[in-house]
């Protein structure tokens, strides 16, 4: 960003300083205090005498400087806990007050904006981790996404939309950032263009994105983005929150009325002109030898390159964790780490030897494909939530790890605390929503709804269908009895369930 947007920026953390001490003192109602902190990427938690502050990481590049400033802050203040999230940001947990205006001008020297981190508000913009050293991707979309970036904070204080926006880019070999359901999501395509959808999203009334351009330009992305931002400007809904984000246009103007009200304004957007967009893909030009052979080891397409997955149990970062990935990457040149969006760490552009040492400072991640499950931050910190995702993922792990199942008898699952989806609950092939169980007769208990069979392949996308409610306390039994299943019919969780599509209901009938 430039000096001028900067030196506002600055003024307005004083003005956001301002009102967390006006909060901070009791003068500020919780709710009048979250229409202004979200802004700033910032709530209070549930305990409202501490905070939770929102990094944003645009294509979810940690760099070297950023993740020199994350090991700096977190070892001088004792943050914990440090939570990789489902938009490739990271959430500083358990704030004081007075800490989070230093972290906010402290970030601004790497490189790191907080403004529009959270409310109605364009949001990080995700890319695929992988992208520019993955096998068998359509182009590398960081460019365009870091750029995409810039654009919505360049005009995030002028515009005023109903609900927040979340862009992705895809870069054509998964959907692992959900590019189909998303307010706008952008996938590569072998031809050098993009295929676009805008208006999904998941959440209430979850919805797959519209198909809005087949072959879209890349150099016309930011014409598209403003397209959009007039379209949700011009049709959205301001008096209902509850009906306010993106997909809420397809209902009321339906998807061809939606799809031609965004062209025209693309349309007018080109004619106005000024955002034409010439960019070039960052080259690799490092080279290794040696070949490296682990679950955890990513052949790149860069040859003699890897990347390492790093998935800190529930995406939360042990505490010292960033001081020692710092530390590594110093060793490691031309080496970066990116969040993914199902909260695993990638190490990117390693040798055999580098990846080797990489893997063994991270050996406290993630073993198995259930380990690598996806959880919010859960209630006990979030004033939204229901239930304590962090807490129901750890009894999980603990009792399938008991259990001795193999790797791949179950799948990862997506734990939200609430209905607003923020682990991605309905696109999983298991997912669950926290709630309350009504009993009849009885007190309702806390339990999860379940979601089953939903799907982010490329090209496959659905949503997972509701089949019922769970009490908290039986969702690690209900997990190990499906992963047994899944072993003692010697197969893996997707071929299992294709083998014996009726057995998972069968399974899970006594738990709901």
């Amino acid at each position: 960003m430039d000096e001028q947007w900067l030196a506002q920026y600055r003024r307005e953390i004083e003005q956001f300083t301002e009102a967390t001490k006006a909060f901070d003192r009791g003068e500020l109602p919780r709710k009048d205090y979250k229409g202004i902190s979200g802004g700033f990427g910032s709530y209070a938690q549930r305990d409202a005498a501490r905070h939770m502050l929102r990094l944003r990481l645009p294509g979810g590049r940690l760099t070297l400087p950023r993740l020199r400033f994350l090991a700096e802050v977190t070892q001088r203040y004792g943050i914990d806990p440090v939570k990789l999230t489902t938009c490739e940001a990271i959430q500083l947990h358990d704030l004081t007050p007075d800490l989070l205006p230093v972290l906010m001008e402290h970030a601004v020297g790497c490189n790191i904006i907080t403004r529009g981190g959270g409310g109605d508000n364009p949001r990080n913009v995700m890319a695929s981790p992988l992208t520019g050293v993955q096998k068998g991707e359509a182009f590398d979309v960081m460019p365009w996404a870091e750029a995409a970036s810039d654009y919505l904070l360049s005009i995030c204080r002028d515009i005023h939309m109903p609900r927040k926006l979340k862009v992705a880019f895809c870069n054509g070999t998964d959907d692992c950032v959900h590019a189909a359901f998303r307010d706008m999501g952008f996938i590569a395509q072998p031809d050098g263009t993009f295929r676009l959808y805008i208006a999904g999203g998941l959440g209430n009334e979850h919805r797959m994105g519209v198909l809005a351009a087949e072959a879209l330009l890349p150099r016309d992305v930011l014409y598209a983005i403003r397209a959009m931002v007039d379209t949700f400007c011009a049709h959205g809904n301001y008096e209902n929150r509850a009906k306010a984000r993106t997909r809420y246009m397809q209902q009321t103007l339906g998807p061809d009325g939606l799809r031609c009200a965004f062209l025209q304004n693309l349309e007018a957007a080109k004619l106005r002109g000024g955002l034409d967009l010439e960019l070039e893909p960052a080259r690799i030009t490092k080279t290794g030898t040696g070949v490296l052979d682990d679950a955890c080891a990513i052949p790149q397409k860069q040859p003699g390159l890897y990347a390492v997955a790093y998935h800190p149990i529930g995406g939360c970062l042990p505490a010292g964790k960033p001081a020692q990935l710092a530390e590594l990457l110093e060793a490691l040149p031309g080496a970066e780490c990116r969040v993914g969006p199902d909260e695993t760490l990638y190490i990117l552009n390693l040798t055999a030897v580098e990846a080797a040492r990489a893997l063994q400072a991270t050996t406290d991640g993630a073993q198995t494909q259930f380990e690598r499950s996806v959880a919010c931050i859960g209630a006990s910190i979030c004033q939204q939530g229901v239930r304590d995702s962090q807490a129901a993922l750890r009894r999980c792990v603990e009792a399938v790890r008991a259990a001795n199942l193999p790797d791949g008898a179950l799948p990862r699952i997506c734990i939200s605390g609430c209905p607003s989806s923020c682990a991605a609950h309905q696109a999983a092939a298991l997912g669950f929503q926290g709630c309350v169980k009504p009993v009849p007769g009885g007190k309702p208990v806390p339990a999860f709804r379940l979601f089953v069979g939903g799907c982010d392949t490329l090209g496959q996308e659905r949503f997972g269908e509701p089949l019922g409610f769970v009490a908290e306390e039986q969702l690690p039994d209900l997990l190990v009895a499906l992963g047994r299943a899944a072993a003692d019919a010697g197969l893996a969780w997707d071929a299992w369930r294709a083998a014996q599509p009726d057995a998972l209901a069968e399974i899970a009938h006594p738990y709901l």
